[in-house]
């Protein structure tokens, strides 16, 4: 019999806020996590709002000296990872740490370490770099940093495609539990790069939008007038768990998930494959895995960034796999809210789409004015509804065409 995955603990740092319940309330409220930037000074740059995480402090999360030696984006993991694991109930005095791993990504990584101590040699040569630039910046360092603070000493690796990399994250960590190889796995994905330099590599690309005076207004998927998504900064960790160790602890049990796929576009660096083959062969691969039939989702949490071919190529996807069904689907975009959390996105909408299924309300997609002729499907539009969401399904898509899709399900003994 195959072993069945489980979620059993969640924790986030969103824009929104990092309380469970909280960030909650706010996305169900329709609440913008979007403002002008505080991190540097953006006089020189066409786009001036991003989506940051606000009030965070790691001495809070972490050792004040351990803290130091952390990049945003690891600061950001680990804090969350502990939130999850306390919301698990996990007593890992009690655990065999062998048998629990970390698979936890990051798009972009330490960007802002490296700025700075680029600047440091600069402006004071090779001498002036800290011997702590290659730990503090290096992508896999967020699951580095959550084996080190946790004790877990399981199957550790981090995985990077771009947008895609929590999903990925969250549906390798699922197959290792499946086969064998631990009994719990922490997992999901992590970002903190809203700097000068990432930030502008973006702007560069002319990919964001640049409705700086009305930075709530700005992240607006699928409306004819977006204009580019919003950069933000977060973490999304879950608690993945095979299900007979959940059951044998008495673990609340949020959702299963049955199904998982990644595909590839072979397509183009930036720009996803026009007519969404990529994207509709990953969902109907991760359908077939659960072994679900495409009329049973009742919610999908689109990768919906705002951008104008994105948006409008997702909406084809989905056409292509579930036909007349798509149009009996709530379609939403919680980047509405939260802008693109880059390689944390997929963690934190996996969670929303989790908490859809535990309180029966589907978040909205704020800003959708004015209907893109090309995006026709049920976007939840401005306000949240009261439904029952027994399957979930996540989009992740991520330049050079990495595709990842999750399933989430209600889950039944």
């Amino acid at each position: 019999m195959q072993r069945r995955v489980v979620v059993t603990g969640l924790g986030w740092i969103t824009p929104l806020g990092t309380s469970l319940d909280g960030v909650w309330r706010s996305l169900c409220n329709g609440e913008s996590g979007v403002g002008p930037i505080t991190a540097f000074d953006t006089t020189n740059f066409d786009c001036k709002i991003a989506a940051e995480v606000k009030d965070f402090d790691p001495v809070n999360y972490v050792d004040k000296k351990d803290a130091k030696r952390m990049d945003r984006f690891v600061q950001f993991a680990v804090a969350a990872a502990g939130m999850a694991l306390k919301d698990s109930g996990l007593e890992l005095g009690k655990e065999d740490l062998n048998r629990i791993g970390v698979v936890v990504g990051s798009g972009i990584g330490g960007m802002i370490t490296m700025e700075a101590q680029m600047k440091r040699l600069a402006e004071g040569g090779p001498g002036r770099i800290s011997p702590f630039l290659i730990p503090m910046m290096i992508m896999n360092m967020a699951g580095g940093q959550i084996s080190i603070n946790f004790g877990v000493k399981g199957p550790n690796f981090s995985i990077t495609t771009a947008c895609a990399t929590a999903a990925h994250c969250i549906g390798e960590a699922g197959e290792i539990i499946k086969r064998g190889d631990a009994d719990v796995i922490i997992t999901g994905g992590t970002e903190g790069a809203i700097s000068p330099l990432g930030f502008g590599g973006f702007c560069s690309m002319k990919a964001m939008s640049t409705r700086n005076n009305e930075p709530k207004r700005a992240s607006r998927p699928f409306d004819k007038d977006r204009d580019g998504f919003v950069m933000g900064e977060g973490t999304g960790i879950l608690i993945l768990e095979e299900l007979s160790h959940a059951q044998a602890r008495g673990a609340r049990i949020y959702a299963e998930i049955p199904g998982y796929a990644a595909t590839g576009d072979a397509y183009h660096i930036s720009a996803p494959e026009p007519t969404g083959e990529g994207a509709s062969r990953a969902i109907k691969l991760a359908l077939a895995k659960a072994k679900m039939n495409p009329k049973e989702v009742d919610y999908i949490n689109t990768h919906g960034t705002s951008t104008p071919l994105g948006d409008k190529i997702e909406t084809q996807s989905i056409k292509n796999v579930f036909g007349e069904h798509a149009y009996k689907i709530a379609v939403g975009s919680t980047k509405s809210m939260t802008g693109h959390l880059l390689g944390a996105a997929g963690g934190v909408e996996a969670i929303i789409c989790i908490m859809a299924i535990n309180h029966k309300i589907v978040p909205p997609t704020i800003n959708l004015e004015n209907p893109d002729p090309d995006c026709d499907l049920d976007y939840i539009p401005n306000k949240a509804r009261n439904m029952e969401v027994k399957v979930a399904l996540s989009n992740s898509f991520g330049f050079g065409g990495h595709n990842g899709v999750l399933i989430l399900k209600k889950f039944t003994a």
